[in-house]
């Protein structure tokens, strides 16, 4: 079948802004490149004309010049064309982006919105209320408990007067403590001898060792 009636042609894909945009600068390019190239010839011309007389031939490179100026003149009007349209464009695919971005923004908004109202549901006012109020319950039988438990049992009973008179007699008793008087016949002791005992005592005239007895004097050799 497709050798007698043939094969269609593969459909070819829509314009696309972005590669339409690429196109446009891409000639613009090709633009600049000519307009360069007719700068230089220019240039080349003028310095010509510098160094002539007046007279044809002066003329004829003038002639020349005009001719390329005028090329340049309608490559430039091109070129102005190519980036106003490109320009065009852009504006056009920013526009475009952005309201695609918009319309994303907008569904996943709403995707959320759903899933909040879902969530919603499961959750009930009342019911948070009275788990608040069961807690705060909960938490004063605690403290309940806690002064139950610490309770004293067995005490004594005591009468005020009797434990205020003790109190006194304990902060006499704590002040009889921290009396440090009895130090004081310490500090004014005398102090240790500094020199050898006996060292420089005589007992009647005889000198005495260190141990305070008299010395016997050595017979003569």
């Amino acid at each position: 079948m497709n050798r007698l009636f043939g094969r269609g042609k593969p459909k070819e894909p829509p314009p696309n802004l972005t590669d339409c945009i690429s196109n446009i600068d891409s000639r613009g390019e090709s633009i600049d490149k000519k307009i360069s190239r007719l700068d230089a010839e220019l240039g080349k011309y003028k310095d010509q004309m510098k160094k002539m007389r007046d007279g044809p031939s002066k003329n004829m490179v003038k002639q020349k010049a005009m001719r390329v100026l005028k090329q340049k003149r309608m490559y430039e009007q091109q070129r102005d064309q190519l980036n106003q349209q490109s320009f065009n464009l852009e504006q056009q695919n920013f526009s475009i982006q952005t309201l695609k971005d918009t319309k994303t923004t907008v569904d996943a908004m709403k995707v959320g919105v759903k899933d909040f109202k879902k969530a919603y549901k499961h959750v009930n006012i009342d019911d948070i209320e009275n788990l608040q109020d069961e807690l705060e319950d909960l938490t004063e039988q605690a403290g309940d408990v806690q002064e139950v438990l610490g309770r004293s049992y067995g005490m004594p009973e005591l009468d005020d007067d009797e434990l205020e008179a003790e109190l006194d007699a304990l902060g006499d008793e704590l002040g009889m403590d921290a009396d440090s008087s009895y130090l004081d016949d310490a500090v004014s002791a005398p102090s240790a001898p500094t020199s050898e005992p006996g060292a420089d005592s005589i007992a009647g005239g005889v000198p005495v060792d260190e141990f305070g007895l008299p010395q016997i004097p050595q017979a003569a050799k």
